[in-house]
């Protein structure tokens, strides 16, 4: 029922989107920042290849060869029940921070604390609330009103881009906004919660599904017009580097650059949010095994090409900017990258906001579904009401950790992102390295070769339970800290060693699957999906 077999061109272009959402834009700039360029484009490019992209087209393998299903499902196979239950609190907490971090940065993009960015920051909102009444009625158009897709997109595409004009003209700025919630950015908080509430229990045809096909082309008209940018501007002189190559071991408020770089650049180089949608939708689209490598590991390395672009935007910085959101910093470097083709600088930046921000609202109503599924999953909950429960109980943190001041290191209030985004890159960067621990137990029980993962999978690991230890000393043990994160960020410390545990156990001998097993159970997947039998041989090392 849910096999749709399709195209790898059309299906890259949905597993990109899905996974390009801000996080590889806000990582390098944030790591670029504070450790200078240099280290966080060792790690975007050694990342993206010998790590993501390994962990992506394993996650997505292990789908496929076990009918589809989540690496949750995969791991409920070949570890205990205790580890799968684990894994499901360990992904929903995980979303939740998600949530938290973009909330907070999406408002930010819309109201600006920036009096000189007021007029971009309207610019977006309200572009952007036009790009969404288009995605509702191109939904409708082709699904209701039988418009063909070809026609609904000549239609609709320009649409979406003439958006960027008619938000310049008319921009909703953060002083026009009722302040119904302590601010204009507090107004924007409460909309964007409401946003992912419809988001989620919405049909996927009426309002997530268009907004992605229509945001692809935003993504790949950002991504080729900044990165065409980026290197006519660098040879004919126009954007030259000027930010340090490298500014210490150190950073006041991320700590030391190991393991900080590793868990603050996540997408772009390794993100285990990736391993949830492999499995989770794109695992249901892959027409050929041959297609997995071109789709999960090309999609990563195109996301570390965005990332690259991004730290582009820091290298060509004088000084760390002042009051600016990682957003803002993008949005400014794409406008010099975009100004070389004789576009307006405002409106370059503008386009660079709205491409960001249209991540960004991508980001939210996703992990907003993501975590319904997975709280119906965990308590069986089924029907509308158990969309709307388990909707409301994955946006009830986010929405009040938004109004909840945090203290930095030096005792002054910060965003809720910028405080939040070292615990949300750490519980990010360790969920995919338990998705390479479930695969690695997957093809060591099958007999398989799984040295190739091993690498990766114990870097990720002890970086990531490394810098849950210091969020948890930090948040605490000392002084001043903020008990949610340093509260949740020991929560999944100790899910992540009991799912650690219950491998190593399983890995000794105990419960080990049967070769005969396997080929009969991965035969008879490949026979219900339209594959022939004969594509599986469970004694090669087909994985690698």
């Amino acid at each position: 029922m849910d096999f749709v077999p399709t195209n790898p061109v059309v299906l890259f272009g949905h597993h990109f989107s899905s996974i390009a959402g801000a996080g590889p834009i806000v990582g390098p700039v944030i790591a670029g920042l504070a450790f200078g360029w240099v280290p966080a484009l060792l790690w975007i490019v050694l990342g993206a290849a010998l790590v993501g992209g390994v962990h992506d087209v394993c996650a997505l393998m292990a789908s496929v060869r076990h009918r589809g299903e989540t690496i949750g499902q995969v791991c409920r196979r070949y570890l205990d029940p205790l580890a799968y239950y684990s894994l499901l609190a360990f992904i929903w907490l995980a979303m939740i921070y998600v949530l938290i971090v973009f909330l907070d940065l999406t408002a930010s993009s819309f109201a600006p604390a920036s009096e000189k960015l007021l007029h971009e920051g309207g610019a977006v909102a309200t572009a952007s609330v036009i790009y969404v009444g288009l995605a509702v009625l191109f939904g409708l158009a082709v699904y209701r009103w039988k418009l063909a897709l070809w026609k609904a997109s000549v239609i609709f595409v320009p649409l979406v881009f003439a958006a960027i004009w008619v938000g310049h003209q008319w921009p909703l700025r953060a002083d026009m906004v009722p302040a119904g919630f302590g601010s204009a950015r507090g107004m924007w908080d409460v909309v964007l919660v409401g946003y992912c509430f419809v988001a989620s229990v919405l049909p996927v045809w009426l309002l997530l599904q268009p907004r992605d096909y229509l945001s692809a082309y935003l993504l790949v008209a950002c991504l080729a017009g900044g990165a065409a940018g980026l290197v006519v501007a660098g040879l004919g002189g126009a954007a030259a580097i000027q930010y340090p190559a490298f500014r210490g071991w150190e950073h006041a408020q991320l700590g030391s650059l190991y393991p900080a770089l590793f868990i603050t650049v996540a997408c772009g180089a390794m993100s285990g949010f990736h391993s949830i949608v492999a499995s989770g939708t794109t695992s249901k689209q892959l027409a050929c095994e041959s297609h997995a490598r071109p789709v999960a590991y090309g999609g990563m390395l195109v996301e570390g090409v965005l990332a690259v672009v991004a730290l582009a935007a820091v290298m060509i910085l004088s000084a760390a900017p002042a009051g600016q959101t990682p957003v803002q910093v993008f949005a400014t470097g794409m406008g010099k990258f975009l100004g070389v083709f004789w576009i307006r600088p405002e409106l370059a930046t503008t386009f660079g906001l709205l491409a960001v921000s249209t991540f960004l609202l991508t980001t939210l109503d996703t992990c907003t579904r993501l975590g319904r599924f997975i709280f119906q999953e965990f308590f069986g909950l089924t029907g509308g009401v158990g969309r709307i429960v388990g909707t409301v109980a994955t946006l009830a943190i986010p929405a009040g950790m938004v109004f909840v001041k945090i203290t930095g290191p030096d005792g002054q209030p910060i965003p809720a992102w910028q405080a939040i985004w070292p615990a949300f890159g750490a519980t990010n960067q360790l969920l995919g390295g338990l998705a390479l621990l479930v695969v690695y137990s997957w093809l060591r029980q099958t007999g398989r070769r799984a040295g190739f993962v091993l690498a990766p999978l114990a870097f990720m690991l002890v970086t990531t339970l490394t810098a849950l230890g210091q969020l948890v000393y930090r948040h605490l043990v000392r002084e001043g800290g903020s008990w949610y994160i340093g509260g949740v960020s020991a929560v999944m410390g100790v899910l992540a060693l009991a799912l650690i545990a219950n491998a190593v156990w399983r890995l000794r001998g105990a419960g080990s699957v049967k070769k005969s097993d396997v080929a009969s159970f991965e035969n008879g997947n490949q026979r219900q999906a339209g594959y022939e039998p004969a594509d599986v041989r469970p004694e090669r090392d087909t994985a690698s």
